[in-house]
């Protein structure tokens, strides 16, 4: 008898839009249980729902899709590594051989489809000692860029719409997204932020980039105790005023067509 039968069972979150080849995969590891044994905590047809699922039940490993309405697999992937414990990801894909050896160099373990028995049960055995892949490795995969930041908040991972962030602000070591509702805190940097939504996003100070498509409007402002004028930007949807730099003001003058 195998040693592979003491094995814990990894507990196993399938995400993929089509019905069929998420059930094919509930199959082959039902199969697979005597050498590699799983238990499937739950199914999902994007990213979305799988991080919905994932509140519910946390998982070991999430063998997810890429090309997926919604959220896609590989920005899925970046909001699990926020997870504490992250968990292990395996893509499964029907990508082209040249994205398949981009995948063995990023050390993402994959499955082509159709997924075959034998190369699954290598993949799980991978997964249990996978660590979660650096979030710079996954960005510089990803197909587009993401539709959402994600944000820890009391144990859970919260969602937000980079379509309803106004603006983004550096502050100490957090950058801080601001939507008409409320403000987020985000682990990331924002230069980094304004490389991957260079036409979302334009920088009008060293530590702020604001939305294009919200600007109402520019104008002259005084502050400080020397009464200096300098310009601001004014947003839909907020009274706040966010100061345009010197340095900045000619960019932020072109790009805004002013």
């Amino acid at each position: 008898m195998s040693d592979d039968v003491s094995l814990p069972a990894l507990a196993v979150l399938l995400v993929d839009d089509e019905a069929p080849a998420r059930e094919r995969l509930r199959d082959l590891l039902g199969d697979l249980a005597d050498r590699q044994p799983t238990r499937i905590v739950g199914m999902a047809a994007n990213g979305v729902e799988a991080l919905a699922l994932l509140e519910a039940e946390p998982a070991d490993l999430v063998i997810t899709d890429i090309r997926m309405p919604v959220m896609d697999g590989v920005e899925l992937a970046r909001h699990l590594g926020r997870l504490d414990p992250a968990p292990a990801v395996i893509f499964s894909t029907a990508y082209d051989e040249y994205a398949v050896r981009a995948f063995e160099l990023a050390a993402v373990d994959y499955l082509l489809k159709p997924v075959r028995a034998t190369r699954l049960a290598d993949a799980l055995a991978k997964a249990r000692r996978l660590r979660p892949q650096a979030d710079e490795v996954l960005r510089r995969m990803a197909p587009a860029t993401r539709s959402h930041f994600s944000i820890s908040e009391r144990g859970r991972i919260l969602l937000v719409p980079v379509s309803g962030v106004l603006f983004l602000k550096a502050e100490q070591k957090y950058v801080v997204a601001r939507t008409r509702e409320r403000e987020y805190l985000l682990d990331e940097s924002l230069v980094q932020l304004e490389e991957e939504f260079p036409e979302r996003f334009l920088r009008i100070h060293r530590n702020c980039l604001i939305t294009r498509s919200a600007v109402r409007g520019v104008a002259r402002a005084t502050t400080g105790e020397d009464g200096e004028a300098h310009w601001v930007i004014l947003l839909d949807g907020l009274a706040e005023q966010l100061p345009v730099s010197r340095r900045q003001w000619p960019a932020v003058k072109e790009a805004l067509g002013l």
